[in-house]
């Protein structure tokens, strides 16, 4: 981390291993800001098949997300002046934004976006990549983890409180298939930082799981 650069603590993980709610949870006891990358992806997927555009035609892709107008404030996101947050949700977009994950121009294009997040007191980011490839210079690198059951059962209770239809067989076979295309994909596969700190959630509490990367990034070196 360069001088005067505010801490940035990521927080790397699969779908639905706990990364958006421990990082948000850490990012209150703290203060800082948030960044759910996740979401950002989503909403370029969202505008992608709003305009019909084939997931496969990066140029066209890289340019929706470059000019991607959209607003995040708090769970609530905003595309082109209007609310889409329960849209992010959907199984569609949801396959849709792991395709367009895997693009390389994409990825490149919401680089800087997702740079910018990066304010004082400091920023704390989840996603797939964050500590290896968007802030290799995070103070504290968490890669997050748990059980298939575990991570569905939590997918299937976030839809059912949305009053979102959901099945358990459906929602295990897209997170499988969600693990193989971030696991294989060419430009910044999901995989853990050497030097992240392993945090497997199966059995742990959001308030535990929260209260151990807290004690990590106090005892992190330069941290406050």
């Amino acid at each position: 981390m360069a001088a005067g650069e505010p801490p940035v603590i990521a927080i790397d993980g699969p779908s639905a291993s706990g990364k958006g709610t421990v990082a948000q949870g850490v990012a209150g006891a703290l203060g800082f800001h948030y960044l759910n990358s996740g979401a950002l992806y989503r909403t370029v997927a969202v505008a992608a098949l709003e305009a019909g555009a084939n997931l496969d035609d990066e140029s066209t892709l890289s340019n929706i997300a470059l000019n991607l107008r959209a607003e995040f404030s708090g769970d609530a996101v905003t595309l082109d002046g209007r609310e889409v947050t329960r849209d992010l949700l959907a199984d569609a977009v949801g396959v849709a934004a792991s395709r367009v994950a895997a693009l390389p121009g994409v990825r490149k294009s919401l680089l800087s976006r997702q740079r910018a997040f990066r304010k004082p007191p400091g920023l704390v980011a989840d996603g797939r990549d964050m500590g290896s490839v968007v802030f290799p210079d995070a103070v504290l690198k968490i890669f997050l983890t748990a059980s298939l059951e575990a991570r569905a059962a939590r997918r299937y209770k976030q839809l059912m409180e949305k009053g979102m239809d959901a099945t358990m067989a459906a929602l295990l076979q897209d997170i499988r298939e969600r693990d193989q295309r971030d696991t294989m994909r060419a430009t910044a596969p999901l995989q853990k930082s050497a030097n992240a700190v392993l945090i497997d959630t199966t059995d742990m509490s959001a308030a535990d799981a929260i209260a151990q990367v807290l004690a990590l990034y106090r005892r992190a070196p330069r941290a406050p």
